[in-house]
């Protein structure tokens, strides 16, 4: 049984290969070293340089240039995080310390899994530049002038030493993902191309800690396939902890396991998650209660904000819609869309596939949250990739999340008027283009699902076990 490759089975890959000697041949063997899964390694390793070197303009001016952050799209929010929650001071996320809390009124808005991750990476940072600072002096003037540090040549230092050490530590994340992606479907490695290469993957990657939940993501899809129940819900529960949206499998997982009667599996990927969930919480629970919090607080107090419907809604109209109405109408709809799919789901012929309910339900929270960041296009990758692993499909929704990423940039700094006013018009634009591209790709996911026939894992599934090579 040889593996799919997508110069086989994807018309556009196989008509794109034309320049580089066609598709791959019936009767071509495994290279020795260059496996698929090596592949795949490398070419995240030059897409993760390469979204290091996309920030470059703003590392070489440790993003103290405001023009630059959004004309060469280079923002990312850890530099500004890193000063502006006490991390620069060593502080625990969870810390109720009032003198601190004086200096730094605002606590970390993360869950708990990027707060861990944020602190322990700036004391890493701090101990690669301790020697370089005088970190007495530093430290005095930390808590005499909270307020300008930004500009502190020192502290400029750590800023970069931070960046640096989350950038490679998600470069280690990043492989990481690609492995278990390509590891998901054995005989299809090549599905976790569209990941591995992914143009979002790179513009995005450093903007937030995103990837932390995105690997666990990936984690639970592999560890499910390979019939690891407990260990899908501990990597749920984890990257529920990290970020919400990994909480969603929970409910794809129910509707494969009520179709197969697979109460067992389904009892232990819920216990795995619920468990592995209050221990990461734990920690910040027993110190900080008040600051653990300001997560579920925060979000349930925003209103319409950027890249989102609602705000489309809220500024072309001029209207005033207030946190709680989008809070229940939000959660009214996303109600419904995870009925549907549950429906979906249940009556379709076959059972479908964790990565394609799970990107439904992650996709129906993005359409109606109240914000959308660019670097959110993460949350659905890995799912996508395995749910439609189609190179016209990925381009198509890719490249709404590639304008978005660039408008908002320019929305921001102001540049998509001549005059430098900010003309919100073009932003509304790629906001709604950027969600008709994510509906086109929930369309096709639905239809699979619907219609197997037209699902390119199962259908080479079906093929490979009908032809006699397979028997």
């Amino acid at each position: 049984m040889t593996d799919a490759a997508p110069t086989r089975e994807d018309p556009l890959a196989a008509t794109l290969s034309e320049g580089l000697g066609g598709p791959l041949g019936e009767r071509a063997g495994p290279h020795p070293w260059w496996t698929p899964v090596r592949v795949l390694l490398a070419l995240a390793a030059v897409v993760v340089a390469l979204g290091m070197l996309q920030k470059a303009p703003c590392y070489s001016e440790t993003w103290s240039d405001s023009d630059a952050r959004f004309s060469q799209m280079c923002y990312s929010d850890l530099p500004y995080l890193y000063t502006g929650r006490a991390l620069v001071e060593r502080a625990w996320p969870y810390s109720g310390d009032e003198t601190l809390r004086e200096r730094y009124p605002e606590v970390m808005e993360y869950p708990v899994g990027i707060s861990y991750w944020a602190w322990g990476t700036a004391l890493v940072a701090q101990g690669l530049t301790e020697g370089l600072t005088g970190l007495p002096d530093l430290a005095e003037r930390r808590a005499a002038e909270p307020g300008t540090l930004f500009g502190d040549v020192e502290v400029q230092r750590e800023i970069r030493a931070f960046v640096i050490v989350n950038a490679l530590g998600f470069a280690v994340l990043t492989l990481l993902a690609v492995w278990l992606l390509a590891r998901t479907h054995p005989r299809r490695p090549w599905d976790a191309l569209w990941f591995a290469a992914s143009p979002a993957l790179l513009l995005t990657g450093l903007v937030n800690w995103d990837l932390l939940a995105v690997v666990l993501v990936a984690g639970a899809t592999w560890a499910w396939a390979t019939g690891r129940p407990l260990l899908t819900g501990v990597l749920v529960g984890l990257g529920t902890a990290t970020k919400l949206y990994p909480l969603f499998l929970l409910g794809a997982l129910l509707v494969i396991c009520l179709r197969g009667r697979r109460w067992r599996e389904l009892g232990l990927a819920w216990l795995g998650a619920g468990v592995a969930w209050v221990l990461a919480n734990l920690p910040a629970m027993v110190t900080g209660l008040e600051q653990w919090r300001v997560f579920w607080s925060f979000n349930s107090e925003r209103g319409a904000d950027l890249g989102s419907l609602w705000l489309v809604a809220a500024q072309a109209a001029d209207l005033d819609i207030a946190p709680s109405t989008i809070n229940t109408t939000s959660l009214v709809f996303f109600a419904a869309w995870c009925a549907g799919v549950f429906v979906l789901g249940m009556l379709a012929p076959e059972t479908p596939r964790l990565a394609q309910l799970g990107f439904l339900l992650v996709a129906g929270f993005l359409l109606v949250n109240k914000v959308y960041s660019p670097q959110y296009v993460l949350w659905l990758l890995p799912l996508a990739v395995l749910a439609r692993p189609r190179l016209r499909d990925q381009l198509v929704w890719q490249a709404g999340e590639v304008l978005y990423f660039a408008s908002v940039w320019w929305y921001l700094g102001g540049l998509l008027d001549a005059g430098g006013g900010g003309d919100a018009g073009f932003y509304w634009v790629a906001i709604v283009l950027r969600v008709a591209a994510e509906l086109y790709l929930v369309a096709l996911v639905a239809r699979d699902v619907w219609r197997p026939r037209h699902d390119p894992v199962r259908r080479r599934t079906d093929r490979l076990q009908e032809s006699p090579a397979s028997r």
